[in-house]
């Protein structure tokens, strides 16, 4: 087994000689190939990409208008990775054992030219899960140039059916009937299985939680209700505002009954139902009363470049500056291995009202 070396918190202003003597530390492990765990036994198969920072809805969970305003500081271009920075380090994360890409942001269609991207990404494999996480604005279209650069599915984010609940939550008055457009655009070009993500908050859109199910039961599209949770530190998040799954689950099985499903693969984060007369699943996302810890096989890599081993991190590693100081492959994935080696994250199994407002990165720069 590979020795674990101290990690040293690369901040915005690390020095070069900080980053020389990490990188030469990694230099001195042993080979690193995957599969990979790290010390709790999770191996590292899905890589979540923000491609940007920017968004054109201020979702009150997410990107509140308050804090994300007219005069908010996004980050400048030359900050971003390029895309070749981008294929690059995905392709290292493959050799490491990463099977599935998820493309996020922000809003990942605002990024000009988002299809090359995903044609150069599909280059890296054929059996390359790579899938894209959207607000649907732009889908309608998108989409066809999505599928054709070689994309494999895409999941929505929408948070109700009813027009003036959603245009309260995207807080834009961007209407719910151009993001239905856009599911029937992704459909239609055969982004498929394609999901459709509800963040549930009491009080603001939990009464169209069954509305949700009923629209799109029979379509063969699967809803994944999300409880509120503590991302970032800007959205004043408060227990009480959380929808517990259980009480998702009961809701909508009292009108259409339910059935548990089992999980497709190791470190799903949803947990599964069928419905019970067989017109397909829908899926509950428990991060805050059913912590899955023990079974998260994710890494984030931020827009410009960090890499973070926990939705809920203060603090990420900055692979851009081992990539721009013209570091080989070999260097960028010892160095990765090293990351993940020492992971033990587990936020949510820790979560209490205290740790919930400690410092977080935002959700719209590490993406969900």
């Amino acid at each position: 087994m590979a020795t674990i070396i101290p990690l040293r918190d690369l901040r915005s202003d690390a020095r070069e000689t900080e980053l020389a003597t990490l990188v030469r530390d990694a230099a001195g492990q042993p080979e690193a190939a995957g599969p990979i765990e790290d010390m709790r036994g999770r191996p590292l198969a899905d890589l979540r990409i923000s491609v940007t920072d920017r968004c054109n809805f201020r979702c009150v969970y997410c990107m509140p208008k308050d804090v994300f305003g007219r005069d908010h500081a996004f980050l400048p271009h030359a900050a971003l990775l390029t895309f070749e920075e981008i294929t690059r380090v995905a392709r290292v994360f493959v050799g490491l054992g990463v099977r599935k890409i998820r493309l996020t942001g922000g809003e990942p269609l605002l990024r000009r030219r988002i299809e090359h991207l995903v044609e150069m990404l599909r280059a890296i494999g054929d059996d390359l899960d790579l899938t894209l996480t959207t607000n649907g604005a732009l889908l309608a279209r998108k989409a066809r140039d999505l599928k054709a650069a070689g994309l494999s599915r895409v999941t929505v984010s929408l948070d109700s059916l009813d027009d003036a609940t959603f245009r309260a939550m995207n807080d834009v008055d961007f209407p719910v009937a151009s993001v239905l457009e856009g599911i029937d655009a992704a459909a239609m070009a055969g982004l498929t299985p394609l999901k459709v993500n509800m963040v549930v908050k009491r009080g603001a859109n939990d009464a169209s939680i069954v509305p949700m199910a009923r629209h799109f039961r029979g379509t063969g599209h699967i809803v994944r209700f999300i409880e509120y949770m503590d991302v970032g530190a800007t959205n004043g998040w408060r227990m009480d505002d959380v929808v517990p799954a259980r009480e998702i689950i009961a809701r909508i099985g009292a009108t259409l009954p339910l059935a548990p499903a089992d999980p497709h693969y190791r470190g799903e984060v949803a947990e599964r139902w069928r419905y019970a007369d067989g017109s397909g699943e829908i899926g509950v996302i428990a991060s805050v009363t059913q912590a899955f810890c023990h079974d998260c096989t994710r890494a984030r890599l931020s827009t410009e470049g960090r890499l973070f081993t926990c939705l809920f991190a203060n603090t990420g590693f900055d692979l851009r500056e081992i990539v721009r100081a013209g570091n080989d492959d070999e260097a960028l994935r010892r160095a990765i291995a090293v990351v993940w080696r020492q992971r033990s994250d587990h936020y949510s199994e820790l979560r209490t009202e205290a740790t919930a407002k400690s410092p977080k990165i935002e959700m719209s720069y590490i993406g969900g």
